[in-house]
């Protein structure tokens, strides 16, 4: 693993180089003049902040998804969520096994890297993975037809399908309607399978692999466990709370009560990174906007499509918390204490977390305008979504100005490939540990 380090990239800096060459490459075919409709052109900065968003499967967009790229252009667009969702390193395995090659360690390694795999054993579940993914998402084109073919025909029927499928899975957000999911908030059927699908992409492939194997095992880790309670926990708080704060929502006169549900489970879903909205963000209470810049920051599972600091990130330090203050020496959860390197790497991950989106911000409150009738909301908001890869806006990503534009496509970038693959990879932090400690001592703190 040394040696590898010194002669080669390390595993972060390889990682992060691999996701830069593919947006590189994304980058380009947009711009070619077959990617655009006719009268439209591309810039530098457009095509790079699409074919980032698009990789770093966030959502946000500078020109209209629909109206601004071609067939060719949207078959980018679709093709690069499918690889940031998943992870090019799963592709790069998929190789390997097809070629029925051995898989080298260093390979192993990367992979390992990229899922969030707790060893090297889980490697052998990537063709497991992109089998299921691949189920999932063609099982909710499949449905999603049922819709869309009535409305648009057959051609387009599935297309939008497969696009959307793939988008809801990988929680990428982009659509071909114009108005992301709007003209569908009476239609709860597409929004089921829209949620379905953001579910499913967001559990994370090792919490998959122990639901579908539990008859045989009749054992869940702990990560499992743990993420299926966060992640229940803080959907239904956030339909409770959406549902009391957005009282008056603009729906048609026909919406019904049933409507005003499902839009409140899909608001209650989708802000976990996904980026499709039913009703528009600039229309919201101050505390269901509050709520989901909270949602937006936590995010997804480790190892899922998700971005975010992750729920079990939250539920590890809710638990440590109540436990520090009740007393209590150790965090215990499922029979099982957490070990101190996991509550530390949680406490690290949420501080530079919060420096990260600290400084964005301020550079933010001086390059961009503030519009009437908004606050600071309007610019942390922005922040967050492209942080937690959700790809919502109250509004700015349009009027974004050219360093706006590239700190929104830095922040996508960190939130999608991990805070501390790209850290290790600025900082150079892989290196081997000190061989002496210095004394302890405690400073007092609260």
């Amino acid at each position: 693993m040394q040696r590898y380090a010194h002669r080669h990239l390390s595993l972060s800096k390889t990682l992060t180089f691999g996701f830069i060459s593919i947006i590189l490459v994304g980058t380009i075919l947009l711009m070619l003049p077959i990617s655009t409709t006719g009268g439209n052109e591309t810039s530098l900065l457009t095509a790079f902040f699409t074919a980032t968003s698009a990789n770093c499967i966030t959502g946000l967009t500078l020109v209209n998804t629909a109206l601004h790229w071609t067939f060719f252009g949207k078959v980018i667009i679709m093709l690069l969520m499918e690889v940031g969702g998943l992870g090019f390193m799963t592709f790069t395995v998929l190789l390997f096994l097809f070629m029925r090659r051995k898989l080298a360690l260093t390979t192993q390694l990367l992979t390992k890297e990229s899922l969030n795999l707790n060893n090297l054993s889980q490697v052998s579940i990537v063709r497991w993975v992109i089998s299921l993914s691949l189920i999932i998402q063609l099982v909710g084109a499949a449905l999603l037809f049922v819709d869309f073919y009535p409305r648009f025909g057959l051609s387009k029927g599935i297309g939008y399908s497969i696009f959307h499928a793939i988008s809801a899975f990988c929680n990428a957000g982009f659509d071909l309607f114009g108005n992301s999911l709007i003209s569908f908030r009476n239609d709860p059927y597409v929004l089921i399978v829209i949620s379905i699908l953001i579910i499913a992409g967001s559990f994370g492939f090792l919490v998959w692999q122990d639901l579908l194997l539990y008859h045989k095992t009749k054992h869940l880790s702990l990560h499992t466990k743990l993420a299926l309670r966060t992640g229940s926990v803080l959907i239904i708080l956030a339909m409770i709370i959406f549902f009391i704060s957005e009282r008056n929502f603009h729906f048609d006169q026909s919406g019904s009560f049933f409507d005003r549900l499902v839009n409140t489970i899909f608001m209650a879903i989708t802000p976990r990174t996904a980026g499709f909205v039913t009703v528009p963000y600039n229309k919201l209470s101050m505390a269901g906007i509050l709520f989901t810049m909270a949602l937006m920051f936590i995010g997804g599972t480790p190892g899922s499509t998700a971005g975010g600091i992750k729920t079990t990130t939250v539920g590890l330090l809710v638990i440590q918390s109540w436990a520090t203050l009740r007393g209590n020496r150790d965090a215990e959860f499922g029979h099982r204490r957490f070990t101190q390197e996991n509550i530390f790497r949680a406490l690290t991950l949420v501080f530079v977390a919060l420096v990260i989106l600290g400084v964005a911000i301020i550079i933010l409150t001086f390059t961009e305008t503030v519009p009437k009738g908004f606050g600071l909301e309007y610019i942390v908001f922005e922040a967050l979504a492209a942080f937690g890869t959700t790809g919502i806006s109250l509004g700015l990503t349009a009027h974004l100005t050219v360093i706006g534009k590239l700190i929104i496509i830095a922040l996508m970038f960190i939130g999608r490939v991990g805070i501390y693959t790209v850290m290790f990879s600025i900082l150079n932090s892989e290196h081997p540990a000190k061989g002496y400690r210095y004394p302890e001592e405690s400073v007092l703190i609260g």
